[in-house]
């Protein structure tokens, strides 16, 4: 609620001064806004780094799996390396 003041001042020449005040009662509101608006972007966050942290998660299993293709090969190589080491010993040996 708000209320205007009039205040009116006679000066002994005769001249008159006016003033008006305009009172308000209670304190301008916002609506409810402000709040959601905040709600809404916390919940983008959180899902933000649920997202990011999943990604991350697929990524370390990819890196791990081409580890042990990598592993893999290498211990193959190794057999191969040591198969023909051997028929180059038996060949050797005859």
């Amino acid at each position: 609620m708000s209320e205007e003041r009039t205040t009116r001042v006679e000066d002994p020449d005769g001249a008159t001064h006016t003033t008006t005040t305009v009172v308000h009662d209670d304190a301008p509101r916002s609506g409810g806004s402000g709040w959601v608006i905040a709600l809404v972007l916390l919940i983008a966050v959180v899902a933000a780094i649920w997202f990011f942290t999943q990604q991350s998660g697929a990524e370390v299993a990819k890196d791990n799996a081409v580890a042990n293709a990598a592993s893999e090969v290498g211990e193959a190589a190794n057999q191969v390396g040591d198969a023909a080491q051997n028929a180059a010993d038996d060949l050797g040996t005859e």
